[in-house]
């Protein structure tokens, strides 16, 4: 899941602050590690595990479906703690600057709703590298401001996410070991069915009233990554540059497809394909991704999309990072100190 927030010198301050290592070995319980394999957080959905996080920033900028488009750039921030070893709440909130291409249109911004997930994890195999969680998004209507389209009506998304690792082919495969794919699928259901806003008509003076129904949406999507990280590893070590090494390119899909309440915003399935490329360091990770709508009404060019990710279990295990109540105090890197 993603957010927004960017300064350089945020940035800057904390690959000062938070040493690298670069030995490539992880063995921790904490973050999400299954078996041998490191599920990184990703920018288009979320990762199948729980753990304590905190993305800040996150930077998006692209152009809007809208005609004429609009200009949109999103500055945002999510924080995550584990309250079990399994369960977890996420917050996140998002600062929306809308400027339209038309000099002549005002442009506006504000605040998008905040959101929340509650998010426990019901399976998890380290022999097959793979995970399984369950959760509850809510985006709490009326926190946001409406002049940048926040609703004014809670929106419930009960959602499954998973994660598997290649890790398991036999040795002939084993160029595809390092190949991992995580995916979610969740059913957003908007707390209000429709809005009517009533008006009156400038020529005849007669009440007038407009009808938006708020549909039920399927927001789905997936990604496919190559780990560099578990090459060296578990696979083979090529002696590579250490930088090579710390890399995992990816490409997701963030796709949402209206499925009922459809009269008025139709079935069209809009959202994004995004290639890109996660740094991962000891105690933090940096990503940035195209952002490339899948048909104009998602979007009329490529934008881009840039995170900072901070690993609160690997920087304070014994603080912020371990969860409330009993679990782990281990270092949670794929990078072992």
């Amino acid at each position: 899941m993603s957010i927004s927030h960017g300064r350089a010198g945020l940035s800057g301050l904390a690959i000062a602050l938070f040493s690298l290592s670069p030995s490539l070995v992880s063995r921790s319980l904490a973050h999400e590690i299954v078996g041998n394999r490191f599920f990184p957080a990703t920018l288009g959905i979320d990762d199948p595990g729980v753990n304590d996080e905190l993305s800040l920033p996150t930077v998006d900028s692209f152009k809007t479906g809208d005609v004429p488009p609009v200009r949109q750039r999103d500055v945002s921030g999510e924080f995550s703690k584990r309250i079990t070893e399994d369960f977890a709440i996420s917050f996140g909130t998002t600062y929306t600057f809308l400027g339209p291409v038309d000099p002549t249109v005002p442009g506006a911004n504000g605040f998008q709703n905040l959101d929340t997930m509650f998010k426990y994890r019901v399976y998890k195999n380290p022999e097959h590298e793979f995970v399984m969680s369950v959760g509850l998004g809510v985006e709490w209507g009326g926190t946001g401001s409406a002049t940048v389209g926040a609703d004014a009506f809670n929106t419930y998304t009960p959602t499954v996410f998973f994660g598997k690792g290649l890790g398991d082919l036999p040795d002939t495969l084993s160029w595809l070991r390092p190949v991992a794919i995580t995916g979610q699928v969740g059913y957003a259901i908007p707390g209000r069915n429709f809005t009517t806003t009533f008006g009156i008509d400038p020529d005849t003076g007669d009440l007038t009233a407009d009808t938006e129904f708020h549909p039920r949406v399927l927001n789905w999507g997936g990604t496919i990554q190559y780990s560099m990280p578990y090459l060296k590893s578990s696979v083979v070590d090529l002696g590579l540059p250490d930088f090579i090494n710390h890399l995992i390119p990816l490409v997701e899909a963030n796709l949402q497809t209206p499925v009922a309440n459809t009269l008025t915003s139709g079935t069209l399935t809009t959202g994004t394909i995004q290639p890109g490329v996660i740094w991962v360091g000891n105690t933090f990770q940096f990503a940035v991704e195209a952002l490339i709508p899948i048909n104009r009404q998602s979007g009329s060019n490529v934008g881009v999309i840039a995170q900072l990710h901070l690993y609160l279990d690997d920087i304070d295990p014994r603080g912020i990072g371990k969860p409330l109540f009993g679990g782990s105090v281990q270092p949670a890197s794929p990078f072992a100190r």
